[in-house]
């Protein structure tokens, strides 16, 4: 995670320079307990951002909740998406940055529950750039699952096969797994793959 990247986005947004919530983001991406949801995954995202900002409507929020979307995690929460998104928006309110951008990109954090509630462009676009971890190469993805395993280890085997294989199956199940054109084209057909290889090896 770049601190000039992260203060680049800070002046285009308008907002002053901010080292110390940059400091807090990077030690909660670094947390002991996270294997896959650090901040390789948040450089990763960025990469792809990169290549699709032209598809955006508003690129310097989408990049933005891009950096928060994942700031809290604990495997065994069902509101990291929820805490993650009031982070940012409190954030956002101490900076009076207007209400309308704090919503959209409090709505772009919690599209990443990956619930199928996305419903804007950009919404659907940063859920498909979290996913291209699904359409990767089959040795990237197989390190996937390994790390998402080591996230949840003190859960019992059997309990996390079967719970793991009915969020795999859920992707498989859609009809698109990826929203946008551009990602279907790119990732769809090597995400079917790779989720059928993970459910038969469960």
């Amino acid at each position: 995670m770049n601190e000039e990247r992260w203060q680049n986005l800070m002046q285009a947004m308008g907002l002053k320079p901010s080292t110390s919530c940059f400091n807090e983001l990077v030690s909660a991406y670094n947390e002991k307990h996270r294997h896959y949801h650090t901040q390789k995954h948040i450089e990763a995202m960025l990469k792809h951002f990169d290549k699709t900002k032209n598809l955006t409507k508003n690129p310097l929020e989408m990049e933005l909740a891009i950096w928060f979307h994942d700031a809290i995690y604990k495997p065994f929460s069902s509101s990291n998406e929820l805490d993650s998104a009031n982070w940012a928006s409190n954030f956002l309110l101490e900076q009076s940055y207007s209400q309308d951008g704090i919503d959209r990109i409090h709505k772009m954090i919690m599209s990443t529950l990956h619930n199928g509630q996305a419903e804007a462009a950009d919404e659907q676009l940063i859920v498909d750039i979290d996913l291209t971890i699904l359409g990767t190469a089959e040795s990237v993805y197989d390190e996937f699952e390994r790390n998402v395993r080591k996230e949840y280890k003190l859960v019992p085997w059997l309990i996390y096969k079967r719970k793991r294989k009915e969020i795999l199956e859920g992707f498989l199940q859609q009809e698109n797994i990826y929203k946008t054109s551009f990602y279907q084209e790119r990732f769809e057909d090597q995400a079917r793959v790779n989720l059928s290889r993970a459910i038969q090896a469960l």
